[in-house]
């Protein structure tokens, strides 16, 4: 239906281009998108997801342990997801320049939020029979920790990790729009700027491409 109402000029090609114009458009810009600008964009992202598991996997364990991190660290968790990417991005442009870090700290700030609550809550949703059996066989916290509240917490911290990692690729993407000398998105906004659409859509295909895949990775 798609390819068959732009033929018919029903929509302009350059508003909407035909899916043969963009298999057309990938495969004609496939040494700069796949040589270049994807591999900038993927590191960015592997960096950023890293960062991200690391740092969200620690902090919501160290909230769990510690009312007083949670109390410090929870409402900071909420209000840094209140503040629009597009308007705090220029700030680590401003910061890291328009080095890999001002989008790795983009994508950071995108993906840390879901895996530092998914590991709270995950946590804090210890089955109390377990726990009990385990305290009469005179187990201690790191007992429990290890042996009840880790299993338990994996589905959520996994269902984190999947959500987190799509995520990361919004991230660069919104890092690279705004300041960057290569990239998907970086690429994506030189061709919106000259008006092509179909390899604008070819770099949005590879993205959505990209975060499908890396879904698909944790998933297994």
């Amino acid at each position: 239906i798609w390819q068959v109402v732009v033929q018919k000029n029903v929509i302009p090609s350059f508003i909407l281009p035909a899916p043969s114009a963009i298999w057309t458009a990938l495969i004609d810009n496939q040494q700069l998108l796949f040589a270049v600008h994807l591999p900038v964009t993927l590191e960015e992202v592997l960096i950023g997801f890293v960062c991200s598991v690391l740092g969200g996997v620690l902090l919501g364990t160290a909230m769990h342990f510690s009312k007083t991190v949670e109390k410090i660290c929870y409402p900071l968790l909420v209000i840094s997801q209140t503040v629009p990417l597009i308007a705090i991005s220029p700030i680590f442009m401003m910061w890291f320049g328009y080095s890999i870090w001002s989008k790795v700290a983009v994508t950071i700030l995108t993906a840390f939020f879901p895996i530092a609550i998914s590991t709270y809550d995950g946590l804090k949703s210890t089955n109390e029979e377990y726990r009990e059996l385990l305290l009469t066989m005179g187990a201690n916290r790191w007992d429990i920790f290890k042996k009840i509240q880790i299993p338990i917490a994996l589905p959520n911290m996994l269902s984190g990790l999947k959500m987190s990692v799509v995520y990361c690729v919004v991230g660069a993407t919104i890092g690279e729009w705004l300041g960057a000398s290569a990239g998907l998105g970086y690429f994506s906004r030189r061709m919106s700027g000259t008006m092509q659409a179909d390899a604008l859509f070819a770099a949005v295909f590879l993205l959505s491409l990209l975060g499908i895949l890396l879904f698909l990775l944790i998933h297994l």
